[in-house]
């Protein structure tokens, strides 16, 4: 029988099977399982026996483990807001993951009722809204339905640090979801993990939101070294016209992007971005050989 993952509690998953909800755990005790995924249960809805295809997953990784957050997504939804103050690196690394896996991307900036709080994120936002990443200014707690067009026909996942609003946005989705939520502490200017779990909920016959735990880092080791720079959407013009065709955009002669960042097309933070997680991917280093155009 096929099903769909919707919560994931270690090695126990809940699996929805036309319409109800079944708690199995993966034959063989493995852990590959994911909310989102489409997979195949046995005759008695006693086990999951197999994981169909993805179309996407989303995880993060350091140089120990990966965490998968959530598979067969369309859309990620980056919530942060200006209280507790948000991590811009973080931010840089869910984008690049989400490129990375042809995912939709919006930027929410939640808890805008704070005027001038929100001004001052607002202003560190500008450039994504420059390189064309879209964003909504919202108060989940006083007002949802801004949001609520962005999410049809998408299975979205929210993302983004505990205290910023991930679980006070699915409760105003889904008041029945009764997810938890917790203040913020002001002394250490961040928020409590409310969240431990990832689940997915259903918006209409088409639209699915996944809330995950709050992250406060998101490793990439997991990605191609070669696939990096497509990550980066304002790069994408100026890759394959590198003097050399092996060229890591890092210190190599003729190289595209450097000429791109003194002409003023790529910004040099972003840039800088670029070549500070290809150094934690290990890039090859550029060897001058056969190459060369």
């Amino acid at each position: 029988m096929k099903g769909l993952i919707v919560a994931s509690f270690g090695r126990q998953y809940s699996v929805e099977i036309e319409g109800r909800v079944f708690s199995c755990p993966r034959r063989g005790k493995k852990t590959d399982v994911v909310v989102g995924d489409r997979v195949i249960v046995d005759a008695e809805c006693s086990v999951i026996e197999s994981i169909e295809p993805r179309d996407s997953l989303l995880y993060r990784s350091d140089s120990y483990r990966e965490k998968r957050i959530a598979a067969n997504l369309t859309q990620i939804v980056f919530v942060l807001a200006a209280v507790p103050t948000f991590s811009e690196e973080l931010l840089n690394l869910c984008l690049i993951a989400a490129e990375d896996q042809r995912l939709k991307i919006l930027v929410v900036l939640n808890k805008a009722d704070l005027s001038i709080e929100t001004g001052k994120a607002r202003k560190i936002l500008e450039p994504y809204a420059a390189l064309g990443y879209r964003m909504l200014e919202l108060s989940a707690k006083t007002d949802i339905s801004p949001l609520l067009p962005y999410l049809q026909g998408e299975r979205s996942v929210l993302v983004g640090q505990s205290g910023m609003g991930k679980s006070t946005i699915v409760n105003a989705l889904i008041p029945e979801s009764k997810r938890a939520t917790a203040e913020i502490s002001e002394a250490l200017d961040s928020g409590r993990h409310t969240t431990t779990h990832a689940m997915l909920f259903h918006l209409g016959p088409d639209s699915d939101i996944v809330d995950s735990p709050g992250l406060q880092e998101f490793g990439l080791h997991h990605m191609d070294p070669d696939r990096l720079a497509l990550a980066f959407p304002e790069f994408r013009p100026h890759l394959g016209h590198c003097r050399f065709r092996n060229c890591r955009h890092l210190e190599e002669p003729g190289c595209a992007l450097q000429a791109a960042l003194q002409g003023g097309s790529i910004g040099q933070a972003r840039l800088a971005l670029y070549r500070k997680v290809a150094a934690r991917l290990h890039l090859p280093k550029f060897r001058k050989g056969p190459s060369e155009k």
